[in-house]
């Protein structure tokens, strides 16, 4: 079959279609908008041609253009994003620290707590069996403890403002509100503590005067029998200390009932004694030094100046054999029966003057309540109250010293330590027991001394103060 002969129109046609859907040179491309009947392009002779165009240099099209800024833009946003991921870091590493602050603190805190407790618990284990040293170093370290949590609270408040360790929650409770209840039953607790350590040191001094009457007792008959019916140097010293623990029972004893009235112990002995005291424990020395001066007031008179008599001038052997049968006689007695059978006799007179000088009416209606036990003696009775009752163990234990020492040849002669005076531990001991320091001098005086006829002497109690200080 012969072929169709080619013209010149249809190669026009031909090129003109070629062109129409190839790409132009240098990446411009027109879409086909002509109809072509000629899709093959097998027989195309500019094929070749239009496909080795594409091998040109082209210019930078507006969508490279734009993914060139692109580019640029995320360059920089990378860099910001490097500084924000710096600065979460050294947050982070800022709050970690903090935490390990915090952390560090709170551990701190719950050993002062664990502190704290067993500091307690050493000052209960004190109490039984009762240990007075024990006591004193618990209560120390009770005392830095607390000391120790208080030094916590104030570094958390500076760390706190200085913004090293978050705020507490607003809506959380203060610490010392919650603290508040404990430190209420601690202070309770604290008042407990001293009224029971006050009526254990009265109940103790009770049984010392007891004891110290027992013995006596028991040590009468035998005495006697040695002595061949005489007073001895011996008796003397042993009655004197007898005395001293009746007269500090007593001051114990008032020093309890001021505090079972509500009074304020260390103000009521400072104006009572006239001595600047300024604790507890000083009220406590304070008081025995007024109990033991107002009862052995006029002790050197042979009848505490409570008349003009002078017996002993006119026969004294006869006195001091007078008095120290009535010394023998009383010793045996409770002071409240013989006043029940004589009030008026020489000591029931005694009782009545000491008892008006011991406590002024003040004094007696803080503690009493009334002024009863005054009524009654100023009207010539002894009441038999229990009170009453610890008065006249007291003021027996002095008058029987003093019927002793007037029955003794020559009656012995007391003497006390002026404030300010040196120690001198041959005439002076030391109410606090242990040997004093150097450079130390007397406060105050206790009890007196009393200097014997064979050279013996019992020595004063003295109060020590550094030199220069007070009580």
């Amino acid at each position: 079959m012969a072929s169709k002969p080619v013209t010149v129109g249809d190669l026009i046609h031909r090129v003109a279609s070629s062109c129409l859907s190839n790409r132009l040179p240098c990446n411009y491309t027109i879409r086909d908008s002509v109809d072509s009947d000629l899709d093959d392009d097998e027989d195309d002779p500019f094929a070749d041609a239009v496909s080795s165009s594409d091998k040109c240099r082209r210019s930078p099209s507006s969508a490279e253009v734009v993914e060139e800024e692109g580019d640029e833009d995320k360059k920089l946003k990378i860099w910001e994003e490097g500084g924000q991921e710096d600065r979460k870091a050294a947050a982070a590493a800022k709050g970690a620290e903090r935490a390990r602050d915090a952390e560090a603190l709170m551990a701190e805190v719950f050993d002062a707590v664990s502190g704290v407790r067993r500091a307690y618990a050493a000052l209960q284990g004190a109490h039984c069996p009762w240990d007075p040293d024990k006591m004193r170093a618990a209560d120390a370290a009770v005392v830095a403890e607390l000391r120790h949590l208080a030094r916590l609270r104030d570094r958390f408040r500076r760390s706190a403002a200085a913004g090293h360790i978050p705020r507490p929650n607003p809506s959380a409770p203060p610490l010392r509100e919650a603290v508040a209840p404990y430190e209420a039953a601690l202070d309770d607790l604290q008042r407990q503590l001293q009224s029971k350590q006050a009526e254990v040191d009265g109940l103790k001094e009770k049984l010392a005067a007891a004891t110290a009457r027992r013995n006596g007792r028991h040590h009468h008959p035998s005495s006697k029998h040695q002595s061949g019916g005489a007073p001895t140097v011996e008796l003397f010293t042993s009655i004197a200390e007898q005395a001293r623990a009746a007269t500090r029972a007593f001051a114990g004893h008032l020093l309890h009932l001021m505090r079972a009235a509500g009074v304020d112990v260390t103000a009521a002995t400072r104006s009572l004694t006239k001595i600047p005291v300024s604790s507890p424990q000083l009220a406590k020395h304070a008081m025995e030094a007024h109990v033991t001066r107002s009862l052995l007031g006029g002790f050197e008179h042979e009848s505490f100046y409570l008349d003009g008599s002078l017996s002993s001038l006119l026969d004294p052997a006869a006195f001091r054999r007078e008095r120290y049968t009535q010394f023998r006689d009383m010793r045996g007695m409770e002071p409240s029966e013989l006043l029940g059978v004589l009030p008026t006799c020489a000591f029931g007179r005694y009782a009545a003057a000491k008892f008006a000088s011991l406590l002024p009416p003040r004094v007696e209606e803080a503690i009493l309540g009334d002024g009863e036990h005054r009524r009654a003696v100023n009207g010539g009775a002894h009441p038999r109250t229990p009170f009453y009752g610890e008065f006249l163990r007291a003021a027996k234990a002095v008058w029987m010293l003093h019927l002793l020492a007037f029955a003794l040849e020559p009656p012995p002669s007391h003497f006390d330590a002026g404030r300010g005076a040196e120690f001198h531990p041959e005439y002076m001991e030391s109410v606090a027991g242990a040997p004093p320091r150097a450079g130390m001098v007397v406060g105050f005086a206790v009890a007196p001394g009393f200097r014997l006829g064979n050279g013996a002497v019992v020595r004063a109690r003295v109060y020590l103060v550094p030199r220069g200080g007070r009580p």
